[in-house]
């Protein structure tokens, strides 16, 4: 499965063969990029290699989807969009999002994703439960059970509006019942730091589904560990004359066959520098020692203490 003309080599998403270090567009946001930047970065990203791109139509209302039509439409047969369900965008909130997991919603959001995309069908769209933090909470009458969902991700591929099915933030008994509908990749939350969901990974492993680990790094909320902080990461970074956050990228890498990453940017030059981390040999002592690092926090606790704390200073406020 290796392709050495990849970024990263290569590892199937479904029926797609993609390059394991792909771009997740979520920062291409019009509060923190031009139209026209974003178009140049994506067109790059492309030149570099780069033919999986993970999107959501409740990315900025939709905007992020129209801009990757404006950068890459017509698009290349080998290109990969994958996309997930299961949110709406709400302006002006704690978090821009609420959730949509009722069917009616994630087929609404596939919809959204076909027009804003100008594609007939979606290669891949992850239904994205809240069984997992960080962020969104189910309440009420969006706690839907999962075979309702499944039933109309399924009719959504059996109607050829979408390719293929992965599942998101979720527990390793929710991707072991989902198993069964065929999903193709597991987008869950996951870092060098941050492996509560290993034995989720084992699964995927054993079964040929992708892992798809989203906040590779960590994440900038507060209380929330970052990869490239590590001392360990950074004396292997030194060594090999590598950035932090490459090592990091680079480990996820050498961790499972099945890994593909998607790091975000608005940066050209961070685009390159991770794209670069194909280049990134680590020694066997080197993962050891990586191997070694503990665990910092489970990557729910600092973002929920973060975003309690919000919500309750807002509800002071109001």
């Amino acid at each position: 499965m290796t392709n050495t003309s990849a970024p990263g080599g290569s590892y199937r998403i479904g029926q797609h063969e993609v390059a394991r270090i792909g771009y997740g567009a979520m920062q291409l946001d019009p509060e923190s990029s031009t139209g026209e930047d974003a178009v140049t970065l994506l067109r790059r990203a492309v030149e570099l290699g780069v033919n999986h791109i993970d999107t959501a139509s409740f990315y900025s209302g939709g905007e992020v989807n129209t801009r990757i039509r404006a950068a890459l439409s017509p698009y290349a047969d080998d290109l990969v969009i994958v996309s997930k369900v299961g949110a709406k965008h709400v302006p002006g909130g704690v978090i821009p999002l609420a959730a949509a997991q009722k069917p009616a919603e994630l087929r609404a959001a596939v919809e959204e994703d076909l027009a804003q995309l100008g594609l007939h069908q979606i290669h891949v769209v992850n239904l994205r439960r809240l069984d997992l933090g960080p962020g969104l909470r189910a309440e009420g009458d969006q706690l839907v059970d999962l075979d309702d969902q499944l039933a109309e991700m399924i009719a959504l591929r059996d109607e050829g509006k979408i390719g293929a099915i992965g599942i998101s933030a979720v527990p390793v008994e929710t991707v072991v019942h989902a198993a069964s509908a065929g999903i193709v990749c597991v987008q869950n939350a996951y870092s060098l730091l941050d492996r509560s969901q290993e034995e989720t990974l084992d699964f995927c492993l054993d079964n040929d589904i992708a892992w798809v680990p989203y906040f590779p790094l960590g994440s900038s909320f507060p209380g929330f560990p970052k990869v490239s902080n590590n001392p360990v990461v950074q004396r292997v970074a030194s060594e090999l004359g590598a950035t932090a956050a490459q090592i990091g990228l680079a480990w996820l890498l050498a961790h499972a066959p099945n890994t593909l990453l998607i790091p975000g940017t608005r940066s050209l030059a961070h685009l390159e520098e991770n794209l670069a981390t194909a280049d990134v040999s680590l020694t066997a002592q080197q993962v050891a020692d990586l191997d070694a690092v503990p665990a910092e926090l489970a990557h729910g606790d600092g973002v929920e203490a973060f975003l309690d704390e919000v919500r309750t200073r807002d509800g002071a406020q109001s």
